[in-house]
């Protein structure tokens, strides 16, 4: 199965350093828990979405693993606990977020509020947008039929003012 992960970072890592340094960490991380990356796209700076003051940076990787949506869910938010990450963070600074975006299954849904895909929020996001187009622009949302060029292409489109 493949998936798309979203990976983000705002927060310096006391060993791993910046954010940049902690995606590269990540991509690493990732590959060593036997979960095969077959791509990854570049690294963008974004904004913090809620009361968070610190610019993230951004990302996203195709991975490769035979592992149904819960079990890599969980083993995703084992390393985000291993990178620091705490418990109940919504919307705050934090070493590392990953969210699994898409996968090859088309629509999943389940009865834990983390495990949605496509992920909820990833039509409005364009720091998962743009770097997902870049890998895996191909790739169709299940719920919309579009393709992530696609989405890409929309949301970057000037908005219609009143």
């Amino acid at each position: 199965m493949l998936y798309l992960v979203a990976l983000g970072s705002n927060q310096r890592h006391r060993r791993l350093g910046w954010p940049n340094a902690i995606i590269a960490a990540a991509w690493q991380r990732l590959a060593g828990e036997g979960l095969i990356i077959t791509g990854t796209s570049r690294v963008v700076g974004s904004r913090p979405v809620g009361p968070s003051r610190r610019s993230y940076a951004n990302a996203v990787a195709v991975i490769e693993t035979n592992l149904p949506p819960p079990a890599l869910l969980a083993r995703l938010k084992r390393i985000e606990s291993e990178f620091g990450r705490r418990k109940g963070q919504t919307w705050s600074r934090r070493v590392l977020d990953l969210d699994i975006i898409l996968w090859s299954g088309g629509a999943f849904v389940s009865g834990d509020p983390d495990l949605t895909i496509p992920h909820p929020l990833m039509r409005e996001r364009s720091f998962v947008l743009g770097p997902a187009a870049e890998i895996a622009g191909d790739w169709r949302d299940p719920l919309t039929g579009r393709t992530i060029a696609q989405l890409n292409a929309r949301h970057r489109r000037p908005k219609k003012r009143p």
